[in-house]
Formats: C-alpha cells, structure tokens, sequence
C-alpha cells in the first residue's frame, strides 16, 4: 500500500479502455452519485438539427428530415474552462432581452468592452449590466428605464467576472 490507503496498481491500467487514454479516479459523495451521471450525461446529448429554417412570417411546409444533431454545449460554449452559468433575478435588462429568471453563459475569457453585457462584482453584490466607457467616466447601465447607470468609481471595489453570451429562456 502506498500512503493514502491506495494499493499500487489498483484500478484499470493507465492506457486502457475506450479511448486508450490515461484515466484518474474520483470520488464522489454517494448522495451526489444520481447528479453527476446526469451532468456528464446532459453535457454529452444533442438535439436533431433541421435542414429547414422556420419562417417567422408566412408559414411553409416543413421537411419531415434531421440534417445533423446540435449538441448545445458546442453550439453555445465556445471556451469550456472560462465558462457558468447564472440565473437572472430582477427586470433591469429587460430591453437588452434578459428576463427575470433566464440562464445566462458567462465567458471569463472574454474581454469586457465597452458596449459588452458583463457579471459585475460590485461592493460584493453581483449585478448583470452593459459596461459603458465614456470621456466622463465608466458605468454599468441598465437596459431598463427604471433604473439609474452605477458609475464605477475608485471608491468602489469592482471585479468584472465576464461577458455574457447567451440568455436562455422560456417562451411563456
């Protein structure tokens, strides 16, 4: 036994099995066993993709066909390791189609540019805001009326946490 309580050569040989592929145990709390299968499950999933493009205007007949499968992971996650995920609470981008209870993706690799929808960290509270450069200072502003721009001043502890990509939500 090595220190650890892990025999030498315990588990499957590196290089073996599917992917001939180094492999590294884990150990999961077993109440948490159910949601992890259904994560990787999830995350490996796609959807059919049709070759036919739905009008929003005069309606047309639809091919009864699937051109591919869309995996939403590859469609909608461009750099893995910097992505999350958080959900909308609130009505402050409302303008910018951010409802109240949408997921968001976030991208931590992305550079938060003027104009860009970014995860502020602001006094430790956090808030999804446009970021807005301008000769009289930085603000994150609102897409609703109904709420006044927060200047970024010195004063302030801000982290940017990333731009977002994506709002998902439900059609009610």
């Amino acid at each position: 036994m090595t220190s650890g309580g892990i025999r030498k050569g315990a588990g499957r040989p590196e290089g073996t099995g599917k992917f001939k592929v180094p492999t590294t145990p884990l150990r999961v709390p077993s109440h948490l066993v159910e949601d992890v299968r259904e994560f990787i499950t999830v995350g490996k999933q796609s959807c059919p993709l049709y070759a036919s493009h739905v009008k929003a205007g005069f309606p047309s007949p639809a091919e009864d066909y699937a051109e591919q499968h869309l995996d939403l992971n590859t469609h909608l996650i461009t750099h893995p390791s910097a992505t999350f995920f958080l959900r909308v609470s609130g009505d402050s981008m409302i303008n910018a189609g951010i409802l109240n209870g949408d997921l968001l993706i976030v991208d931590r690799s992305l550079e938060p540019t003027s104009g860009k929808v970014v995860i502020a960290a602001v006094n430790g509270e956090l808030t999804v805001k446009r970021l807005q450069k301008t000769p009289k200072g930085i603000f994150l502003v609102a897409e609703n009326n109904d709420y006044a721009p927060i200047a970024l001043t010195d004063s302030d502890h801000i982290q940017i946490w990333g731009v977002v990509i994506h709002a998902i939500h439900t059609i009610e």
